[in-house]
């Protein structure tokens, strides 16, 4: 190679190394506003509130290090342990059914006509922007046990009444079908949305093999939704194991605290408790468990063998 094609060469890589730079920094200038917001409200916070859950700390006085002392707390706690046993019995109540009903409800959305399909989305996302504290007091009001809405058709069918936020056996189901109708308007439409995304060319070629229903659903609808799946399922849970208004709104936990979830039984905590380091610890905990699940369903899932 010739000296000039040299040196042009190394002219031409200095201009992209220029050009890269000047990038490099309007990327960093763009997102300096997002990094310090971050860095006020969610790492600072999370650093200090690491630093509180080691100190025997409340409003009234300073703090005092006790080292592990509020973990083990937390930890020796047949209440805690009980509420977070509750919330995945809880995440078992509301996440599958939640998955498989926006699913046939998805299902239903694209098979029909584009306007009666407008309709259905837009009665199923209603739920969403419902309060949950609206949604709370409207199925207490269902759930009465003299003139709720739900013993009367019971009755219709001479059903005996059934206490259901009053009794310990059905209070948490009761909370967990608010939760499962909060839940499936996004659920519904983010799975609409990955169908629709599914080529056409797949079930034209299933259809032309005589596949039904069925087969078209096992064999390429759900292969094709498997990171809509796991993301759904991994949000799901993180929702319902942290669910805090129905629970609050509808029994306050009671029964005897049949439905005192992981979340207000923090929030109790720090209603009542002069040591508020218990309840940071109590939280830091909990954010444990549900990053610990979390990966744990990216491993056994094999999330890595989803991406295309």
């Amino acid at each position: 190679m010739t000296r000039p094609a040299i040196d042009e060469r190394r002219a031409a890589k200095r201009r992209a190394d220029r050009h890269r730079y000047r990038d490099t920094k309007l990327a960093y200038l763009l997102l300096a506003p997002v990094v310090v917001l971050l860095g006020i409200f969610v790492i600072w916070p999370a650093v200090y509130a690491g630093f509180l859950s080691f100190q025997d700390w409340s409003f009234y006085k300073d703090p005092q290090f006790v080292g592990w002392k509020n973990y083990v707390d937390v930890l020796t706690d047949p209440l805690f342990v009980a509420t977070i046993g509750r919330g995945f019995l809880f995440v078992l109540m509301t996440v599958p059914a939640m998955l498989v009903l926006a699913f046939l409800f998805a299902s239903l959305v694209v098979s029909v006509s584009r306007r009666f399909a407008t309709v259905l989305k837009v009665s199923i996302y209603i739920p969403t922007i419902i309060s949950s504290v609206i949604a709370s007091i409207v199925f207490v009001l269902i759930y009465t046990y003299d003139g709720g809405i739900l013993n009367a058709v019971l009755a219709a069918f001479h059903i005996d009444a059934v206490a259901w936020i009053g009794d310990p056996a059905w209070a948490l189901l009761s909370v967990a079908v608010p939760a499962i109708w909060l839940g499936m308007g996004i659920t519904s439409l983010i799975m609409v949305a990955a169908m629709v995304d599914i080529p056409t060319e797949y079930y034209e070629a299933a259809a032309m093999e005589g596949a039904g229903w069925w087969q078209r659903t096992f064999y390429i609808t759900m292969p094709q939704m498997k990171n809509v799946f796991l993301y759904l399922l991994i949000t799901g849970f993180v929702a319902a194991i942290q669910q805090f208004e129905l629970p609050l709104v509808m029994t306050q936990g009671g029964p005897l605290d049949s439905t005192t979830l992981p979340n207000l039984f923090i929030f109790n905590h720090f209603r009542n408790d002069v040591n508020v380091g218990y309840s940071i610890a109590a939280a830091l905990l909990l954010f444990v468990v549900l990053g610990s699940v979390s990966a744990l369903v990216f491993k056994f899932i094999n999330s890595e063998r989803l991406v295309d």
